[in-house]
């Protein structure tokens, strides 16, 4: 049984689905918290995209996390 080589990636900046600093929701860790930036990982050769990452901050402060970007949301604004 042979093992397989991932294939050589790069990371990049990718686009922001919602402006920089809203106030979102990490339904995978139930935090909220201000999207910082996004990182998307790509195959070298073919620029296949394999994993798109947000980076969100503690509102007021703290230390970011990564989370996968499908897994975030706006939070909605309380009326």
């Amino acid at each position: 049984m042979g093992t397989t080589e991932k294939p050589p990636t790069m990371l990049s900046h990718g686009d922001l689905p919602y402006p920089a600093g809203t106030l979102v929701e990490d339904t995978m860790h139930d935090r909220t918290g201000e999207l910082v930036g996004v990182i998307e990982e790509g195959i070298k050769e073919s620029g296949k995209l394999l994993s798109r990452t947000a980076y969100v901050r503690p509102q007021g402060g703290g230390i970011e996390w990564d989370v996968p970007l499908a897994r975030i949301r706006p939070v909605e604004a309380q009326s």
